[in-house]
């Protein structure tokens, strides 16, 4: 008897087998490595693939618009996947003469598709049908034995409603990006890189929208009016904000000479309920909160506490914390950490959480595992805290809040003044590195009390415009708008971000190129800008996996909306390639020619180089080649003026004209460490903004990342297991 486990990725694949085995042997065929062990005569090889192993394509590639499309292997569709080949080949040579399949990727729609067409087409003989599916949310060794034990159906489905999804992604991104482009030719005879998406223009819209209000937005004047007392007290005239500046006037000179009357003290307690769990929304905002992390960021760090068995998995919406987790036992094992016991030993003896609404039906709420992990990296450490803190103190008592109102009256004016502070910690207690813990000074005061008025201010102050999305208010927005979904809105963003749509960190703004494709689109196509059409495929989708309708109804559905919208496109294929054109042109600009004209960024149409031309040819012939690889750096040269660029490797720096000669900087290339456990590649030492970190050489393809410790730990642990292929 043979038994083959396909996990998602390889740290997991290890995971798995030495949950189930003592026994377990670290084997290779090529490059992939792989677990294999015996018991009660049967093998067992449990095998990774590395993310998705196959992609969409089209079956005819020069088709106009390409609706003709099937699944092919990942190293086929690009070449920069090439790594994948090994993976299938793995997994076609170990499933030879097979008994027995499971699928054992992640849980959710794209784990599922994940492992489905790694069974049908790398295993093949039917083997999709004859699997049998693994479902854990944690990769602990308690909760793999169990869904072992436990094995369920595959969920076809959720492989359908998956499938649709990729079609759908495929028929709108694909098409429409390049009848864009094809917009463009038509009109200029340029070629530019455009990007469009079925999530990621309602995204941009959005984004464009705020921008506008922003930038209509008219400050209107308005005053406040203040008394500063005894006891620090600074008092709010009871209007508020006076837009009317003789009546603002009016106060402040009743105020004049005049002391105050305490007129009423109300102290009224607030009872604060424990936070909820986390879902990956909520950590996401949290973390930005906390640290300032990107959702992005969050998510990698989230990702690989997951795979490292030490915290669920992430990409859920749940904010519910189910009995069968054991939650005692969880917390019983956090307690061997001495830090979390002080918290832990303090929760009240009825262990009951308090959750939110939300349900997810393949995961549970995020949570710690109660495996204590040994080193972690920075982001991993902060993050993994958040976690445990937060489950904590999901079981803490409840915290109270007093709040004093006090209301003066001021030469006939009336005044009021707020204050706060904690009466109580109870979960906060648990949290309050996380969290603002209230601590006003309540004055000794009571009705009927004189004060002395030591100054009225008339602070003159203007409106303010709606403020700007960041990256985790724009993944709740997203979410609320019901756009995308858990596992893709950190994707989207950094999509946006990409393609130079959108800029800035901890303020999002939109670029005039972002701005002008939305302004464009809404005028010719605005099907693809609607949310309301995004939001009604998204419930089709999810419609799909409640086999609720079909999934080929919804791609046919799909397709007919994508042809309503090219054939928008190509009615007004003129006016929507010279719009485009010219605001691409202005985002390419890096400053000015000699001639008057500007310096703009262009492509070779022969052999899609890039270089820097003048914005008036034919009439100006300037032109300066780009080195592959070459980013326009802001600095200017200190000799002639012309913009720095950075190419090659290792990376250097030089001034754009090559007969300039200007050439300021060089760098060491990054060292190798090691070889990336996800595809074999080389790992690379890098420095981020963040620090020093190991990154695979294959990125963007392949994003393992680690930090040099855990890597010199792997290292270790594997020079201790004997090679005993």
């Amino acid at each position: 008897m043979h038994e083959i486990i396909i996990s998602e990725k390889p740290k997991a694949a290890e995971k798995i087998a030495k949950a189930l085995s003592s026994k377990v042997q670290q084997k290779k065929v090529g490059k992939v490595k792989y677990w294999e062990f015996e018991e009660d005569g049967k093998t067992t090889t449990v095998v990774s693939a590395v993310g998705h192993l196959y992609g969409l394509a089209a079956l005819d590639k020069f088709a106009k618009y390409k609706f003709d499309i099937d699944w092919f292997p990942a190293y086929e569709i690009n070449k920069s996947n090439a790594y994948v080949r090994d993976y299938v080949t793995a997994i076609k040579k170990l499933s030879r003469g097979a008994d027995k399949f499971v699928h054992a990727c992640d849980y959710d729609i794209e784990g599922t598709l994940i492992g489905y067409h790694a069974l049908k087409y790398a295993c093949g003989n039917n083997a999709e049908a004859k699997a049998t599916r693994m479902k854990f949310s944690t990769l602990t060794k308690t909760d793999i034995k169990n869904a072992y034990d436990n094995m369920i159906d595959i969920d076809y489905h959720q492989v359908d409603s998956g499938i649709a999804r990729h079609f759908l992604d495929y028929y709108y991104g694909i098409n429409i990006s390049a009848a864009l482009g094809r917009a463009v030719r038509s009109a200029k005879g340029r070629r530019i890189s455009l990007s469009a998406g079925r999530v990621q223009t309602p995204a941009l819209s959005m984004l464009v929208d705020r921008e506008k209000e922003i930038k209509a937005f008219v400050p209107e004047p308005y005053w406040m009016i203040k008394a500063k007392s005894d006891h620090d007290i600074i008092a709010d005239h009871t209007d508020g904000k006076i837009f009317d500046k003789e009546h603002a006037e009016a106060i402040f000179e009743n105020c004049q000479g005049a002391d105050a009357t305490v007129t009423d003290v109300n102290v009224s307690e607030t009872i604060r309920k424990p936070p909820i769990p986390f879902n990956l929304g909520g950590l996401q905002a949290e973390a930005h909160n906390a640290f300032g992390f990107s959702p992005k960021r969050t998510q990698v760090a989230a990702q690989n506490l997951y795979t490292g068995g030490y915290t669920s998995y992430p990409r859920t919406s749940s904010q519910k914390l189910p009995e069968s987790l054991n939650l005692k036992s969880i917390l019983l094992s956090l307690s061997k950490d001495a830090e979390f016991k002080k918290h832990i030993v303090k929760l009240p003896k009825n262990l009951k959480p308090n959750e939110g609404k939300k349900e997810d039906a393949a995961h549970p709420a995020i949570h710690p595992t109660g495996v204590l992990p040994g080193k972690l990296d920075a982001d991993e450490q902060k993050i993994y805290e958040l976690i445990v803190y937060r489950f904590i103190s999901c079981f803490g008592e409840d915290s109270k809040l007093e709040t004093m109102k006090t209301n003066l009256n001021v030469g006939k004016e009336e005044f009021e003044f707020k204050r706060k502070r904690v009466s109580y910690m109870g979960w906060l207690e648990h949290y309050k590195q996380f969290k603002k813990v209230e601590a006003d000074e309540f004055p000794p005061i009571k009705k009927g009390d004189t004060l002395k008025i030591h100054e009225i201010l008339s602070e003159e102050k203007e409106t303010k415009p709606p403020a700007r999305y960041n990256e985790a208010s724009l993944i709740k927005e997203l979410e609320k708008r019901e756009l995308g979904t858990k596992a893709t809105r950190a994707d989207i963003i950094a999509k946006l971000y990409d393609r130079k749509y959108i800029t800035g960190k901890k303020k999002i703004e939109v670029n005039k190129l972002g701005e002008d494709i939305i302004d464009t689109l809404k005028e010719y196509c605005s099907n693809i800008t609607s949310e309301e059409l995004t939001r009604d495929l998204e419930k089709d989708i999810e419609a799909i996996s409640q086999n609720k309708i079909s999934k080929d109804e919804i791609i046919k559905k799909g397709e007919a909306e994508v042809r309503v919208i090219l054939a928008d496109i190509e009615k007004n294929e003129t006016a929507i390639g010279t719009k485009i054109y010219v605001s691409s042109e202005e985002a390419d600009v890096i400053g000015d020619c000699a001639c008057g004209g500007k310096l703009v960024k262009r492509t070779s149409r022969k052999n899609k180089s890039s270089f820097i031309g003048c914005s008036r040819f034919p009439d100006c012939r300037t032109l300066y080649p780009l080195p592959k690889g070459a980013n326009i750096l802001k600095k200017k040269c200190p000799d002639c003026g012309l913009p720095m660029i950075s190419y090659g490797k290792p990376r250097q720096q030089s001034c754009l004209d090559p007969n300039c000669g200007k050439q300021v900087s060089r760098r060491q290339a990054p060292e190798v460490v090691g070889k990336c456990p996800e595809c074999g590649r080389d790992l690379l030492k890098r420095s981020g903004r963040y620090g020093e970190f190991v990154g695979c050489s294959g990125f963007p393809n392949c994003k393992f990342t680690t930090s040099m410790d855990k890597l010199n730990e792997l290292n270790k642990k594997e020079k201790e297991i004997p090679n005993k292929n």
